[in-house]
């Protein structure tokens, strides 16, 4: 049954007026009567019915793209590989599309304000990007949200995400991180590595999750011991790289070898290892994850699992645009491919 801006009015115990004037932003409210308007649109899941108040079924020409950091190159090359797929073929005339990068900075907070925005707006589509919060309540509230996206006729695309459930319809393009751990792994022990620290993501992220457990299902399938000790969490940028690695050294000067999370983190241990006074990869190889464009640059160029993260971001958007047919729910697994170069070699040091 559609929710009605009366309905709205009734649970915060306002009048219809005063909802529509906090929602239009056009009067001044008092504070606690706004957020008692808002907070009942949210749990009533009430749409606002914009200047296509006569077409309420309709979508409207926008698409939004959530995106955890714009200025990590994982997610800006994805984004711009959606917003290029965006529009008609060829850029004709009445098919294009007003792509929208919502910037959620990790905040599951951000993430279900943008679903609800876009959800008001009546987005022709919605993106998400990248890893997952592991959190099930929040879980919980973005499968909602994606449910209500698709009764609206908003299609909904998970790009380098874990699907959703499948009654959320939303299309799934997934990136194999798990077996991209395995592989880097697998790569250090078969030139002799034993000693491996390992610098992971934030831990509330499954992307995190799952390039670890591939990096220990190497460890156990070739009986290498997983000490607890050398694995660190930090966040997915430069700086927790170098800290994290100066912490690693602390526990294990012996270390051959370190895993990044990704390659930003890999610059990080490279440059922490450098201000050591280790030479990489004599004393102690680095690899990294994502084959981002300054991987190939790094001195020496950095020992990657390349992800397509372009041709995946333009996927997205085709299928976003419906330019690309997949069933609803439909799930496709995007595997990387082991990058070696000259970050990695055989352990020198006893």
């Amino acid at each position: 049954m559609t929710v009605t801006l009366a309905d709205v009015a009734a649970r915060a115990e306002v009048s219809p007026a005063t909802v529509s004037r906090v929602l239009n932003g056009n009067y001044p409210v008092a504070a606690s009567t706004r957020e008692r308007v808002l907070r009942a649109v949210d749990e009533l899941d009430y749409v606002l019915n914009g200047p296509a108040s006569a077409l309420a079924a309709a979508t409207s020409d926008l698409v939004g793209i959530l995106v955890n950091d714009i200025a990590d190159p994982f997610f800006g090359i994805m984004a711009g590989a959606i917003q290029a797929e965006i529009g008609g073929p060829g850029g004709r005339a009445g098919g294009e599309r007003l792509a929208v990068v919502c910037n959620t900075g990790g905040s599951p907070e951000r993430e279900l304000t943008y679903l609800t925005l876009l959800q008001r707006q009546r987005a022709a589509a919605v993106v998400l990007t990248g890893g997952a919060m592991e959190n099930t309540a929040h879980a919980a509230a973005v499968a909602k949200k994606l449910r209500k996206l698709a009764e609206a006729g908003t299609r909904v695309v998970l790009c380098g995400r874990p699907p959703a459930p499948a009654d959320t319809d939303a299309v799934a393009l997934t990136f194999d991180n798990r077996g991209g751990g395995q592989q880097l792994t697998e790569h250090l022990i078969g030139l002799g590595h034993r000693r491996m620290g390992y610098i992971a993501g934030p831990e509330e992220r499954t992307t995190t999750r799952h390039r670890l457990e591939g990096h220990r299902d190497a460890l156990a399938a070739h009986g290498v011991p997983d000490d607890p000790a050398w694995t660190v969490h930090g966040r997915y940028d430069r700086r927790a790289g170098y800290e994290a690695t100066l912490e690693l050294l602390r526990r294990e000067p012996a270390l051959t070898a370190v895993v990044a999370a990704n390659d930003t983190v890999a610059l990080g241990a490279c440059a922490a290892l450098r201000d050591s006074g280790l030479r990489i990869p004599d004393d102690v190889s680095v690899v990294g994850f994502d084959d981002l464009p300054f991987s190939i640059d790094a001195v020496p160029a950095l020992t990657t699992v390349r992800l397509p993260l372009a041709d995946a971001g333009g996927r997205a958007g085709r299928i976003a645009m419906g330019r690309e047919e997949v069933p609803p729910g439909g799930i496709a697994t995007i595997r990387g491919e082991l990058m070696v170069r000259g970050s990695t070699g055989v352990p020198k040091r006893a």
